[in-house]
């Protein structure tokens, strides 16, 4: 190992003595930070930094492709609670991590990026792979700098980790050109960060709590409505407590699944737009909604005229920027959910409620999640729920984007925090597979599965290299039915079965899985399912299943887009199926 390059005590004495070059005050300032984990890919513009990275003590898994190192970083932080760190050259390497970061800008995720430049006299010239960095990823990014000045360099970085992952986390970018990775500074003490437009607030107004203790107390009909803000302030016990002592059903969004456990009697499981019909419905009879890390999203609210007519809405969340956004708020407090939940607590009372309980048992019998347990096709949600049963609900899944996407969250029934991996904000196909890489790198000892579906997977299969390369046993459970599975649901419903250009010719997963070094299954009868399931479950090895699922099935209930939430497609279907 280079000496110079360690997070040992007495670097700051030597840092003092020595001129160091940026490239290595970025990896001595990383090692300071505590990373020991990076994703990237190499370039021109960023081998100064690369060599100095060749002697750290750091590991670092490189993608095949820049958006799959992004999403790999992503995931990492997601799984881990920890910065995730993705480097990239400039041009066509800083371009591709752009689906990356609005993916995590748009789910609260905290992720670093670190990306080269040219140098600073070519900057504005159309040098050789020259991109405006910053300015293409202004809109996606929490905060973003080019660094002109190698002087300024530690301080930045260390900047860009506080920003990160502090009040709502998202992802930051630093633009280094080269010239500033070779200048040399003579590094001293740590920088102190000092940023007097950003501050954080975490204590929440103690009167704002108050009347929304009040509020509580008073309601005969709330419902806790809980987003991924619960989970990236690591507040869920703080929530668990609230909802048993308060005796509030709680409802989750996709970002929320595993901030409240799911076979607890008191969950209400997710709303919206694909939610639980009794999710649904709850919702637009309370007479109290609180709200805690939740941004009240469109896929939840439907049309926001009618959500949640009768109730009054408490408003939890760290950003004072979502609360009115899109729904009026009565009560808000600003600040973090830990803190205001933990005081909340002290002041809620126990309530029976009971006729509130029974309604929502009503609905709970009349309205579950159901499919056609009959049918001798595959049903994709019978493969979720056997892959629930064997895993006894204890791995973290990983998913695309699509139907396969919101059947995961419908049938496997998630217990904790961190538990579920998705792009939920933007959307993200081909998301799957590199975040389950990042996961598994993140918790090394936990099964990490990513249900995908086709589509999805074709998009970023390429990395399934990268997961063989680390010897990383993650499992692909590909849900195959040919199709862009929600654009077909969509064309069927609402034009007319035209089916413009949503099914395209899968390869065979299984050889492709084989051929990049990985075990490759294939099941194409319900029989097998389990059987299936349960040879991907002993291999230690990555591994791709390829489940030859029905066709032309559906994800209900669906609230139809401009519509209230108590206006569900498909509630006829699910009552025929139970």
């Amino acid at each position: 190992m280079n000496s110079r390059i360690t997070s040992q005590s007495g670097t700051r004495g030597q840092a003092q003595q020595e001129s160091l070059t940026g490239a290595e005050i970025v990896v001595r300032t990383l090692l300071d930070l505590g990373v020991d984990t990076m994703f990237g890919y190499c370039g021109g513009v960023v081998l100064p930094l690369f060599d100095k990275l060749f002697d750290a003590p750091i590991r670092f898994i490189v993608p095949r492709h820049e958006q799959g190192g992004c999403h790999m970083a992503d995931a990492y932080a997601r799984a881990s609670g920890k910065v995730g760190v993705v480097v990239a050259t400039s041009g066509p390497g800083a371009c591709n991590l752009v689906t990356g970061l609005a993916t995590a800008m748009m789910d609260s995720s905290q992720v670093v990026a670190l990306t080269g430049q040219v140098r600073t006299e070519l900057i504005g010239n159309d040098a050789f792979q020259e991109a405006d960095t910053t300015g293409i990823t202004r809109p996606i990014t929490k905060y973003n700098c080019l660094v002109k000045d190698v002087k300024d360099l530690e301080r930045t970085i260390r900047e860009a980790f506080y920003i990160a992952s502090t009040g709502r986390p998202g992802p930051v970018l630093v633009d280094l050109p080269v010239d500033v990775e070779v200048a040399r500074y003579h590094m001293g003490e740590p920088a102190t960060i000092d940023l007097p437009g950003y501050k954080v607030r975490t204590k929440g107004h103690s009167r704002q709590i108050a009347m929304a203790a009040q509020a509580i107390n008073q309601s005969e009909r709330p419902v806790l409505y809980v987003g991924g803000g619960v989970i990236t302030s690591n507040t869920s016990e703080q929530l668990r407590a609230l909802a048993r002592k308060a005796n509030i059903p709680v409802t989750m969004t996709l970002m929320g699944l595993g901030s409240f456990d799911q076979t607890d009697p008191l969950s209400l499981d997710m709303l919206g737009m694909h939610g639980a019909a009794y999710a649904n419905y709850a919702v637009q009879e309370c007479d109290l909604l609180i709200a805690v890390g939740a941004r009240f999203d469109d896929r939840v609210t439907g049309k926001v005229a009618t959500f949640a007519p009768h109730a009054k809405v408490i408003h939890i969340d760290i950003d004072p920027a979502s609360i009115s956004k899109s729904v009026r708020v009565d009560i808000p407090v600003v600040g973090d959910a830990r803190c205001i939940l933990e005081e909340l607590l002290e002041q809620v009372e126990h309530r029976p409620r009971t006729a509130w309980f029974e309604k929502i048992a009503q609905w709970k019998q009349r309205y579950p999640f159901a499919y056609d347990r009959n049918s001798p096709y595959i049903k994709p949600q019978y493969v979720i729920e056997e892959i629930w049963r064997q895993t006894r609900g204890q791995a973290i899944v990983t998913t695309g984007v699509g139907q396969h996407q919101m059947w995961t969250a419908q049938f496997y029934k998630f217990r904790h925090p961190r538990q579920l991996i998705t792009s939920g904000g933007l959307g993200t196909m081909g998301f799957g597979l590199p975040a389950a890489i990042g996961a598994q790198i993140a918790r090394p000892d936990a099964l990490v599965i990513d249900i995908d579906g086709d589509h999805s997977f074709n998009m970023t299969m390429t990395e399934l290299a990268t997961a063989v390369e680390h010897n990383l046993p993650i499992k692909v459970c590909i849900m195959n039915n040919g199709y862009m599975g929600m654009v077909r649901q969509w064309q069927e419903l609402f034009y007319g079965k035209r089916y413009s250009k949503s099914y395209l010719a899968n390869p065979d997963y299984a050889n492709v899985a084989r051929a990049l070094g990985a075990v490759g299954l294939t099941c194409e009868k319900k029989e097998e399912v389990p059987k299936v399931i349960e040879e991907m479950l002993r291999q230690e090895r990555p591994c791709v299943v390829d489940f030859k699922v029905d066709r032309h099935e559906n994800v209900w209930p669906m609230v139809p887009a401009g519509k209230s939430l108590n206006e569900m497609n498909g509630l006829d279907i699910l009552e025929r199926l139970i």
